[in-house]
């Protein structure tokens, strides 16, 4: 009888932490939520802003649409395991005479788990592009670091390309299934850019010439990174958009 009583205790004493433990983790799922939230509210301000002073315009809704207008995008959202994938804050118009988009990519998992008795929250994934439009087609050219890319085209068996200089080879992985191409790219030129700037991820694929962030880039990078992107277009050698 005491041991049955015992045990009565015990479950509900174990319920009530369970239920406290629960109320909690909501808790701060919601305030995580609210500040981000507030983050993403100002950033899109800022971001407002900041297309202003470039002369783009600017769209904060959520496109989903968008998210499948380039190849890349879709075999990202496929290695990621993305349930939902959009595009919001997207920027469009010319700098330094060349078309341009910048956005950032958004999209949801539900491989992320909190708790034992939670097996599926979902993750909620931010990356950030900008992108230059070219009036040429290329085959696919990954140069990354390390990260979502790099592993894309692993994924899809592109090969991993070795360069004469040591120092970029051990720097970036670069993978296409066009290797003439992708020397091409690469040239001396590039190499020695690269190798003084901070690591980029680097796609290109058809007329696109995309540069990725990992995670949102500040609104006050943006001039910083729209000159990379710009440089990056101006060191792909001239022959390369020569009319066969």
């Amino acid at each position: 009888m005491k041991d049955g009583f015992v045990e009565i205790v015990f479950r509900i004493v174990a319920a009530i932490l369970g239920v406290f433990v629960l109320m909690f983790s909501f808790l701060v799922l919601a305030i995580k939520s609210l500040t981000r939230q507030a983050e993403q509210s100002r950033r899109r301000d800022l971001l407002t802003l900041k297309a202003q002073d470039l002369g783009l315009t600017f769209n904060a809704e959520r496109r989903a649409d968008f998210a499948h207008k380039y190849g890349f995008l879709g075999k990202l959202g496929i290695t990621g395991g993305a349930l939902r994938q959009s595009c919001i804050n997207v920027m469009t118009g010319e700098h330094d005479e060349n078309p341009i988009t910048l956005f950032d990519y958004y999209f949801v998992t539900d491989d992320f788990r909190v708790w034992w008795w939670a097996p599926s929250w979902e993750m909620h994934r931010y990356l950030s592009f900008i992108i230059v439009s070219m009036k040429s087609d290329f085959p696919e050219l990954t140069i990354a670091n390390e990260g979502f890319f790099s592993k894309i085209a692993q994924a899809i068996g592109f090969d991993d390309i070795d360069f004469e200089s040591h120092a970029f080879s051990q720097l970036y992985t670069v993978r296409s299934k066009d290797k003439k191409f992708a020397y091409d790219f690469c040239n001396a030129q590039m190499i020695d850019y690269l190798l003084d700037q901070p690591t980029m991820t680097i796609e290109v694929e058809k007329d696109a010439l995309a540069l990725s962030f990992d995670d949102q880039f500040n609104a006050a990078q943006t001039d910083a990174h729209l000159s990379h992107v710009t440089k990056l277009r101006s060191l792909m050698p001239n022959y390369l958009f020569d009319t066969p």
